[in-house]
């Protein structure tokens, strides 16, 4: 049976902050809340909107430089974008290809993005990176159980 909801990070472990998406996902898949499943990935591909299907809502998690620290959150939909016909996509243009599949809009989803400085080969998440990692941990346990002011709580929605 599919969960519920999905929390889905990507971006490379060997890559610095760019291991900040797969390592939230470590942690909130080590919460083992209920309804929620867990999924990582090096980059969003066009199979990924097959994980998609029969959710409630979908938390997609990655580092960002440009984000303020330490992550901003926003609500996202579907978008065809120039990353559809590259090797990987934006969780925008999964959830078109979702659409286009289905013939539906995909479930209600956001983006968490969470700051990160540095992404150079080799080198293990920053101090400030991991500091922000806590800070968005935090965040997503409250929020997977019971929601945020801005964005109706993923439990509480119906397909």
């Amino acid at each position: 049976m599919t969960a519920p909801i999905l929390v889905f990070g990507w971006g490379n472990p060997s890559r610095g902050d760019d291991a900040l998406g797969p390592l939230f996902v470590e942690r909130i898949a080590a919460m083992a809340l209920p309804g929620v499943e867990c999924l990582t990935d090096f980059q969003l591909q066009v199979e990924h909107a097959l994980d998609l299907q029969n959710r409630r809502c979908v938390l997609f998690v990655d580092a960002s430089i440009v984000a303020a620290a330490p992550f901003e959150v926003s609500a996202i939909e579907a978008l065809p974008d120039a990353s559809f016909t590259s090797h990987a996509l934006s969780p925008q243009a999964v959830m078109q290809v979702y659409e286009e599949l289905n013939d539906e809009p995909p479930p209600p989803c956001w983006l968490l993005a969470i700051r990160g400085e540095a992404f150079e080969l080799g080198q293990p998440p920053g101090q400030a990176a991991s500091a922000n990692l806590d800070a968005a941990v935090l965040w997503a346990r409250d929020w997977l159980q019971a929601g945020t002011p801005t964005a109706e709580p993923c439990r509480a929605r119906s397909r």
